[in-house]
């Protein structure tokens, strides 16, 4: 009898961890980064025919010059839980405006290593978030403070005069904010 009870235990176990064993996944848009967790009939539902405008404040990175920024990443999460979702690609638009200690994320493998002693982590990442339409745009205060001057940047990050101009101005074109 306990034989029994033992085997049936062992199935409901077999059963249950079968059913949450979902794993997050990466793409369609970044295929590399940005893993999420496919969330099946939510009641807030996803409008796959609006437009969605994201601007992310990125100030903070890792303290670590080998790991990938994780607030980068959010980007990439944006775009790839929308697109998973339905939402095509064309009504994704994001910008990252890049400032403070997270500046050193945005320049290429060539000044990072010269700096750091090691590829930028977070070079490949930026590139894929380029290619797929996003704006990568690096505060040019933080830029001249920090000592990271325009031709150190990663091909396709754009300068601007501020990171608060550029949050002002994105804002101002219907993005909205995401800090976190």
């Amino acid at each position: 009898m306990k034989i029994k009870y033992l085997f049936l235990l062992i199935a409901i176990l077999i059963i249950q961890s079968s059913l949450f064993a979902q794993k997050k996944q990466t793409g369609p848009i970044i295929k590399d980064y940005g893993k999420v967790w496919a969330i099946e009939n939510p009641d807030f539902k996803v409008n796959p025919e609006k437009e969605y405008k994201a601007v992310f404040d990125i100030m903070n990175s890792p303290d670590s010059h080998d790991r990938v920024n994780a607030s980068i990443e959010t980007a990439a999460r944006f775009f790839n839980m929308h697109a998973q979702s339905g939402v095509p690609a064309k009504n994704l638009k994001v910008a990252l405006v890049v400032h403070n200690k997270a500046s050193k994320d945005v320049i290429d493998n060539d000044a990072y290593k010269k700096k750091y002693g090691t590829d930028n982590p977070n070079q490949e990442l930026i590139k894929a978030l380029i290619d797929a339409g996003g704006q990568i745009i690096f505060c040019g205060q933080s830029s001249v403070s920090r000592g990271y001057p325009r031709e150190d940047l990663i091909e396709g990050v754009q300068l601007s005069l501020s990171a608060m101009t550029a949050l002002i101005q994105l804002q101002d074109e219907d993005y909205r904010l995401i800090k976190f």
